[in-house]
């Protein structure tokens, strides 16, 4: 029988140095960090890997601590090579040891990487449904929806905008957001008839997709038009990862063209359920971010 004895590898935190490393290690397993994605995961969170003794990275995961009592795994990447060591459940383990156990922490799980979350002791909540659109088909009829109007962030938007996302995501998360909309290509606010800010929604140009979140709004039809007022003009693909029960809205996408690719579990430690959500999340920011 053949044993093999694992490489010396070091257990590090990587900092913006590291950022062509990491996107090497996403490339190789398919996956598309490009340097601004990373950027805002650093200088949002933390981004914990393994080095061999060539100081190439092998393995990587993140953890991204929100303002109160949550907070995010994601990017959990293990080179093929080096796969069957436990670097997975290293890197996860050192993001968990980084928060309080008072802090729940979710995620959203890989096929391959859901059983090791649950040895782990996460369990699954939830699911969110990743779509992608090849060829976007705008809105053709006007929606019942035409007391709001659309606009261009402004500063003084920025505590509303705040307020609203705490209140749809489940916790503030004031430094990731302001990050996040430093990175986005558009970033539109939804007003009503009395000028109050209602929902927002983000774009972010990444190498494969455009990506669609947060959408915050207070209703499906709202969100369908913000999600038509974010890719117009848009030559590409369009990618948008929906909170589950918003089968209203699902609906509407999937007749603009975007196609339902997998439903991944939401997975969670330190708690039983999902942080409370008032139901106008339709569109997350990212899987990495919850």
């Amino acid at each position: 029988m053949v044993t093999y004895n694992k490489p010396i590898l070091e257990l590090v935190q990587f900092d913006k140095c590291d950022v062509p490393g990491l996107i090497e290690l996403s490339a190789s397993v398919g996956w598309d960090y490009d340097e601004k994605e990373i950027g805002t995961v650093l200088s949002s969170g933390k981004i914990f890997g393994h080095k061999n003794a060539e100081g190439k990275i092998v393995s990587s995961a993140a953890l991204i601590p929100y303002d109160s009592s949550l907070a995010s795994i994601g990017m959990v990447i293990v080179n093929k090579e080096f796969r069957g060591f436990g670097l997975g459940k290293e890197t996860t383990k050192k993001c968990i040891e980084s928060v309080s156990k008072d802090i729940t922490i979710m995620l959203i799980a890989t096929e391959d990487g859901k059983p090791l979350y649950e040895k782990m002791g996460f369990h699954t909540v939830d699911s969110v449904h990743k779509y992608i659109c090849d060829n976007y088909i705008p809105i053709s009829k006007p929606l019942n929806n035409s007391a709001v109007i659309f606009e261009e962030l402004s500063e003084v938007d920025m505590n509303e905008i705040l307020k609203l996302d705490e209140n749809a995501f489940g916790d503030s998360r004031s430094r990731f957001l302001i990050n996040r909309i430093k990175q986005s290509e558009k970033c539109l606010v939804v007003k009503d008839n009395n000028g109050t800010i209602v929902g927002y929604g983000l774009s972010i140009l990444g190498p494969v997709n455009l990506i669609l979140g947060p959408i915050v709004a207070p209703d499906f039809q709202t969100a369908s038009l913000l999600i038509d007022k974010l890719c117009s003009k848009h030559q590409g693909k369009l990618r948008i990862d929906v909170p589950s029960c918003n089968e209203e809205f699902m609906s509407l996408i999937e007749k603009s063209g975007f196609v339902k690719v997998s439903q991944p579990p939401i997975m969670v430690l330190h708690s039983v359920n999902m942080p409370l959500r008032n139901k106008t999340l339709y569109g997350i920011a990212a899987q990495i971010f919850g």
